[in-house]
C-alpha cells in the first residue's frame, strides 16, 4: 500500500509539473504581454526551487523525490525570459540568469550555507506569493495569472510532503516544501 501510494505521489507530481506553467507560458504567449506577472515573485520562486534542488542533490535524496525542480526551474526559465521579451529587456535577463548559476555552484560551498538556505525557503516561498499578491492588488489586473497553475501547485505541495515522510523522513525538508 505504502510503494502504491508513494508511487501515485511521485509520478503524479512529475506528471502535474510537467504541466504547471503551461497555462500561465500559454497566457503570457498568447497576450504578448507580461501583464499581471510580478518579476520579483518569479525570481524568488526561482531561487526557492533551485535551493530545493540543490538542497535534494546535496544530500543525494532518491532522484524521484526531486526530479519535478528541474522541470519546474525551466518552466520559470521561460516565463522569465517572455517576462523580460515583453517588457523589451531581454538583455537584463543575463544578470539573473549569472546569480543562479554562481548560486548553484555557492549553496554547496558549505553545508551550513546549503542548510540555512533550506531553512530560509518557507520565507523565500511566502515572500514570492505575497509579491505576486501585491502585485495583483497594485494593478488590479490578474492578467496572464492562473488559477489552474496555483491550484496545481497545491496539489503537488501535497503529493511532496506525503512523499518526503515515506521517503526520507526529513522534517527541514517537510516543513519547507515549496508549494
Amino acid at each position: 500500500m505504502e510503494t502504491a501510494l508513494l508511487s501515485f505521489c511521485n509520478w503524479s507530481t512529475l506528471g502535474v509539473c510537467a504541466a504547471l506553467k503551461l497555462p500561465q507560458i500559454s497566457a503570457v504567449l498568447a497576450a504578448r504581454s507580461a501583464r499581471g506577472i510580478s518579476l520579483p515573485s518569479l525570481l524568488l520562486e526561482l531561487a526557492g526551487f533551485l535551493v530545493f534542488l540543490r538542497y535534494q542533490h546535496y544530500y543525494d535524496y532518491p532522484l524521484l523525490t526531486y526530479l519535478e525542480y528541474p522541470i519546474l526551474i525551466a518552466q520559470d526559465i521561460i516565463l522569465l525570459l517572455c517576462v523580460f521579451h515583453f517588457n523589451g529587456n531581454v538583455k537584463q535577463a543575463a544578470p539573473y540568469m549569472a546569480v543562479f548559476l554562481s548560486s548553484w555552484f555557492i549553496l554547496t560551498l558549505q553545508k551550513w550555507i546549503i542548510d540555512l538556505a533550506m531553512n530560509l525557503c518557507t520565507f523565500i516561498s511566502a515572500a514570492s506569493k505575497f509579491a505576486q499578491l501585491q502585485y495583483l492588488w497594485k494593478t488590479r489586473d490578474s492578467g496572464a495569472v492562473s488559477a489552474l497553475t496555483w491550484s496545481l501547485s497545491s496539489y503537488t505541495c501535497a503529493t511532496r510532503i506525503i512523499t518526503t515522510l515515506i521517503t526520507t523522513s526529513d522534517l527541514t525538508n517537510v516543513i519547507h516544501t515549496e508549494g
